[in-house]
């Protein structure tokens, strides 16, 4: 079920309904990655003082390079960032198109689900600025990137998609249930963050894959089979 999931998903962030929302996700995405990007620049040059400004501007353009490919990594946390505004619209999209006769969810407040957001947002760029650290140890570089995002972008979408329809004490106890579920279902999510340009579209799929990831979740258990006399 989870990779039928994940095609329905994949899909989904094509439709009418979700490019209308894809605008102005990547115009937010654009804008947070160019903020990143500027910032760090600047602190950089800010902290740097060389006696050749020849050697300035070379390791500045040097830094420069660096942080594109930073930029890759920076995807992850403001990912985040961009669910937190928009992951409601997305989710009532894709919970009236799975599932049209029951009520959608309730959004939590909008403060709640970008504090939700920033709490992952945190954490993933520590530990991509780890997984960047490492980029140079072949082999463990990718174990820890994709690991660790797999860990944090299933635990966080998944928290946003059901925290549309439980408290937060039964959104942690369903997590702690389904995490080897969610871990992998995070995969899923880890593998199109780390594709250049695609990966701009994280959001969007997250929020498709993981409210169907609940939904499963949320479905009753099969009655059990009766013994054989």
């Amino acid at each position: 079920m989870m990779i039928n999931a994940a095609y329905a998903a994949l899909q989904q962030i094509f439709s009418p309904p979700f490019r209308r929302v894809l605008l102005k996700t990547l115009a937010l995405t654009f804008l947070l990655l160019i903020v990143f990007f500027v910032g760090v620049e600047k602190l950089f040059v800010t902290w740097l003082v060389l006696p050749y400004s020849w050697l300035t501007t070379f390791i500045t353009v040097v830094a420069g390079l660096g942080l594109v490919i930073g930029l890759t990594f920076a995807i992850t946390p403001v990912s985040f960032i961009v669910a937190g505004f928009f992951f409601d619209e997305l989710a009532e999209i894709v919970e009236s198109e799975i599932d049209p006769v029951h009520p959608i969810g309730t959004p939590p407040p909008l403060a709640a689900a970008i504090l939700v957001a920033a709490k992952f947002a945190g954490v993933a760029l520590l530990v991509n600025l780890v997984a960047l650290v490492l980029l140079f140890v072949p082999g463990l570089n990718a174990v820890v990137f994709f690991a660790a995002n797999a860990y944090l972008l299933g635990r966080g979408y998944f928290e946003l998609a059901a925290l549309r329809y439980r408290a937060i004490e039964d959104v942690v106890a369903m997590r702690r249930i389904h995490g080897v579920e969610i871990f992998i279902a995070g995969l899923f999510i880890a593998v199109l963050a780390a594709i250049p340009v695609a990966n701009l579209l994280t959001p969007l799929f997250g929020a498709a894959f993981m409210v169907r990831m609940h939904r499963i979740f949320s479905l009753p258990l099969p009655p059990a089979a009766s013994p054989s006399p």
